[in-house]
C-alpha cells in the first residue's frame, strides 16, 4: 500500500468532493503503512512527554511490543474483547494519563480494533474536557466503520454503546498490514459493514463486493475496496457529524443486529459485531420490503448471500419477547417508538421508519428461516 493522503480517491463522484473538504476540515484520514513516515508530522506538534498509547493485549503482543516506533511511548495495555469496553477500562486509561502527566495538550494514539478505538476515544474525549487522539484501527470492522466518523462510547447495562460522545479524532491511519494476522472471523465480520455501505448508498460498491470471498481475501486488492466503504462513511459523517438526519442511514442492520449482539452477551455466547449486524440487515431488509417496498426477490437473493457467508443467527422464538425489549432501550429511538434505517431499494435508504411488534416477529421469523 503506498503512502498517501487522501489525494487519489475512487470513482465515486458523487462523494469525491464532500469527502476531500471533510478531510481537510477535521479528520486526515491516512492509507498508508508506514506509520511513523506519515505520522511524524502530526506528532511533532506536541512537546515532549505530551504523547502516549492505548491498546489491547493481543494488538501489543504482535504489533507494538517489539516496535521502535511504538515503544518510544508510554503505553497502557487493556484486556482484548467486547466485554471489556466498559467504564473500569476507561477509568484505567484516565488513571494511565493522569499518572503519567498527560494534560489539555497531549495526544492519544489509540491502535487497536473498533473496541480499543471507541473505549480510547471516548476516554481522550472526556480526560480533562477532552485531549486530542489518532485512531490507529487494526481490524477490517474499526477501518472500514469503528474509527471514522467521531462517535465514541461503551457499553452499559448490557446495552451497546449506551454512554458516550461525539468527538472526532486528529488522524485515522488506515494500514492493511495489520489484517495479515487477523482470524477469518474477524476478516468475516468486517465485510458486513462493508456491504452495509453499499446497500445504503451505492449499488457500484455492493456489486464489487459481491464476487469478494471474505474468508480468503486478497488483502492487497482490498485496498481499494476499504478505502471506498470509507468514503462512503465520510460522506455521512460529512453532512451529518451528529447524526440529525441522512448518518442515521449508517444503522441499517443495527437495530435488530445490537439487540442480537447483547442477547448473545446475556447469554454467555458472544458474537462478532459484523455477523450481528449481517443478521440485523436480513431482518431488516424484510422490513424493507414490507414497509418500503423493497423488491422481495431482491430481499431474499441478498438474504441468502448473506446466510451464506455468516451462517444462521442462534435464538428462537422464545428470545422474541427479549430481543424486542432490546430494540426498545436501543437509543435512536424516538417517541417511544423502534427507530429503523430502511431500504426503498439497494442504494435508496430511508430513515426513521417504525414497525409494531407484530411485525418484527415476523422479521424474526424470517431471519430465523434462511
Amino acid at each position: 500500500m503506498k503512502n498517501t493522503r487522501h489525494k487519489k480517491l475512487c470513482n465515486f463522484s458523487a462523494i469525491y468532493n464532500s469527502c476531500m473538504e471533510y478531510s481537510r476540515k477535521s479528520t486526515e484520514i491516512i492509507y498508508s503503512d508506514n506509520p511513523e513516515d506519515v505520522l511524524s508530522p502530526i506528532l511533532r506538534r506536541y512537546g515532549a512527554g505530551k504523547i502516549f498509547v492505548a491498546t489491547e493485549s493481543n494488538v501489543h503482543d504482535i504489533w507494538l511490543r517489539h516496535s521502535p516506533f511504538f515503544g518510544r511511548y508510554p503505553a497502557v495495555v487493556l484486556p482484548s474483547g467486547e466485554d471489556n469496553k466498559k467504564l473500569e477500562s476507561v477509568a484505567r486509561i484516565w488513571e494511565f494519563l493522569s499518572t503519567h502527566g498527560a494534560d489539555r495538550k497531549s495526544l492519544l494514539i489509540n491502535v487497536g480494533g473498533g473496541m480499543l478505538t471507541d473505549l480510547g476515544g471516548f476516554a481522550a474525549s472526556t480526560f480533562k474536557r477532552g485531549i486530542d487522539f489518532i485512531n490507529i484501527p487494526t481490524t477490517l470492522l474499526s477501518q472500514v466503520d469503528a474509527s471514522v466518523g467521531g462517535k465514541t462510547g461503551i457499553n452499559f447495562l448490557g446495552l451497546k454503546n449506551e454512554i458516550g460522545t461525539f468527538c472526532e479524532p486528529v488522524a485515522v491511519l488506515i494500514s492493511t498490514q495489520f489484517l495479515k494476522t487477523l482470524d477469518k472471523p474477524n476478516l468475516i465480520s468486517g465485510f458486513a459493514e462493508m456491504i452495509k455501505h453499499g446497500l445504503i448508498f451505492s449499488r457500484e460498491h455492493l456489486n464489487e463486493l459481491r464476487p469478494l470471498d471474505p474468508r480468503t481475501p486478497d488483502l492487497e486488492a482490498y485496498a481499494i475496496y476499504i478505502r471506498h466503504s470509507v468514503e462512503i462513511k465520510e460522506h455521512f459523517v460529512l453532512h451529518d457529524p451528529k447524526e440529525k438526519n441522512i448518518r442515521k442511514a449508517l444503522n441499517f442492520g443495527h437495530t435488530t443486529g445490537h439487540a442480537l449482539e447483547s442477547l448473545a452477551m446475556e447469554k454467555g455466547l458472544p458474537v462478532l459485531h459484523g455477523y450481528a449486524v449481517a443478521w440485523g440487515m436480513i431482518a431488516e431488509l424484510y422490513l424493507s420490503h414490507k414497509i418500503c417496498g423493497f423488491p422481495g426477490i431482491i430481499a431474499d437473493e441478498l438474504s441468502e448471500w448473506m446466510t451464506g457467508i455468516y451462517g444462521k443467527s442462534d435464538f428462537g422464538k422464545n428470545d422474541y419477547s427479549r430481543l424486542f425489549s432490546l430494540m426498545q432501550h436501543d437509543k435512536k429511538n424516538d417517541a417511544n417508538r423502534i427507530n429503523f434505517t430502511l431500504l426503498e431499494e439497494p442504494g435508496k435508504f430511508i430513515i426513521d421508519q417504525h414497525a409494531d411488534q407484530e411485525l418484527v416477529y415476523a422479521a424474526l421469523d424470517y431471519l430465523r428461516a434462511r
